[in-house]
């Protein structure tokens, strides 16, 4: 059986736009780049402050979804199913009534990131509560959460491919 390629993070972006960035890796000039434009680390440190920062970004834009049971780091999370945060729905039968119960968890490595980044991941799967799929109304939601949804996501992703190719976190 072959191993699994890596997953190349800068799939679908424009050729002119993912050459400069791995020439800038091959310069060493890219996580000077990033720490130019994200300069600190975020002050999440644990779960309960990650559910206190999910649950008032949720109050504030979606008030009319469902309960978030729980908000997690998970230090399994990247490694085993390759994804970044993950949002699970349980549905539960509490007596006559069939409830569900929300969960989100986060990728352990957004404790050492900026703020920026884990907004971007916190809106990516509070958008899921809404909408299932990643289709023109998923990334609609998401932009009116976060109006420069798409600049972090793709900031995210540069850093991940600093990260494949370096494996030398900066923050």
């Amino acid at each position: 059986m072959r191993p699994k390629p890596p997953p190349n993070y800068l799939a679908g972006y424009p050729v002119a736009l993912t050459d400069t960035i791995k020439q800038m890796i091959d310069e060493n000039q890219l996580a000077d780049y990033l720490l130019r434009k994200y300069p600190h680390r975020h002050a999440v440190r644990n779960d309960k402050a990650l559910y206190d920062y999910v649950m008032e970004f949720k109050n504030s834009h979606l008030r009319n979804t469902g309960v978030v049971k729980k908000v997690a780091f998970d230090s399994t999370l990247h490694i085993t199913r390759n994804a970044l945060g993950i949002h699970t729905s349980k549905s539960r039968v509490q007596g006559a009534k069939l409830k569900a119960v929300r969960e989100i968890h986060i990728a352990t490595m957004f404790k050492n990131m900026p703020i920026e980044f884990l907004r971007m991941i916190v809106v990516h799967e509070l958008s899921h509560m809404k909408e299932s799929d990643h289709n023109k109304a998923f990334y609609k939601l998401c932009c009116n959460m976060e109006p420069n949804y798409h600049q972090l996501e793709f900031d995210l992703r540069v850093y991940l491919t600093y990260l494949e190719t370096t494996a030398k976190p900066f923050w």
